[in-house]
């Protein structure tokens, strides 16, 4: 047999996102073949696959992903062993401007996907990003992997709407899916929505003289924060074990956002003055803490993670130079 018969293909969607460009390098170094679904290569953004020197090891292919024909013919073309889904309208804040089309993708879009698995060959394996924000106000914490869901945010109640699409599929038709509930995590390859990308990049404008302040919103708020290219690893490690299942992925600590501010203003060495809170950029409804335990992950997965909020934000701080 050739070695091209030996080679693996995998297909993310959202390739071009912080996670899809970490994780088709992973799978690149692994020795796959990776295919990356975009809706538009031409104005696809693909800084992320080009800072990480990979963008010409990949292959893009425009897709709609509510278009369950278009899917069914990439994959039955492309035959991929394992199907990475991390396509979504994953913005928070936006899906309260913007409800009915963040629900709308984030469920159709995974209601096509798993159709199409079936259809095609119902031994791919897909793994599915769902989502801390799915746990919403919880009455116990650290959140585990059986937490009941209380979402607080049109983009939560669609990332729960998907995750148990995601289980009815494996139980009812026996596909192998496997659900990643990964809390936050930053890299350098965020996008200055996110809030700790914003913190430093204007942070780093206020030093410069480009920024005279910044604004931020309810940073009384607790968080669980980790590293992205450590995250992925769960991901590929998900669809290698031998049962799909469901994993929080996450790095058990919380760490409030006034703290990630002061933390990284003093680092940069400017005044704590130089930001604002702004009541109009509360959101309507917000988590005010949240952390996890990943201990199923470590346990099953052999996954575990032992960076602290300090050593994530000295490292973006250090990839932001």
């Amino acid at each position: 047999m050739s070695n091209i018969e030996h080679k693996k293909t995998a297909l993310i969607t959202g390739i071009t996102g912080q996670d899809g460009a970490y994780l088709s390098r992973l799978l690149l170094n692994k020795g796959y073949e990776v295919i990356g679904l975009v809706r538009s290569n031409s104005h696809t953004n693909k800084n992320g696959l080009i800072r990480l020197g990979i963008l010409e090891n990949v292959t893009l292919l425009e897709c709609d992903l509510i278009d369950l024909s278009q899917l069914i013919q990439i994959i039955s073309t492309y035959k991929p062993v394992e199907i990475y889904n991390l396509a979504a309208q994953s913005s928070v804040s936006l899906s309260f401007a913007q409800p009915i089309g963040t629900f709308s993708f984030n469920t159709m879009s995974v209601f096509n996907l798993l159709e199409a698995i079936k259809l095609v060959d119902k031994r791919i394996k897909l793994y599915h990003a769902s989502s801390s924000e799915m746990y919403g106000k919880v009455e116990k914490l650290p959140i585990v992997e059986n937490t009941v869901f209380h979402p607080v945010s049109p983009y939560a109640t669609s990332k729960a709407a998907a995750h148990w699409t995601c289980i009815n599929y494996r139980e009812s038709f026996g596909l192998f899916v496997s659900c990643g509930i990964l809390f936050n995590h930053e890299s350098m390859l965020r996008t200055n929505q996110f809030f700790v990308k914003k913190v430093i990049t204007e942070a780093n404008m206020i030093k410069e003289g480009t920024l005279d302040k910044m604004f931020v919103g309810n940073i009384d708020i607790k968080r669980d924060f980790g590293y992205a290219p450590l995250y992925v690893e769960a991901m590929h490690a998900m669809l290698q074990h031998d049962k799909p299942d469901d994993f929080v992925i996450c790095s058990g600590i919380s760490i409030s956002l006034r703290e990630v501010i002061e933390y990284i203003f003093e680092r940069v060495g400017i005044s704590l003055s130089a930001y604002e809170v702004d009541q109009k950029l509360y959101r309507p409804n917000d988590i005010p803490e949240i952390y996890g335990n990943s201990s199923k992950a470590k346990k099953v997965l052999g996954w575990h993670y032992a960076m602290t909020p300090y050593e994530l934000l000295d490292k973006l701080i250090g990839e932001s130079d």
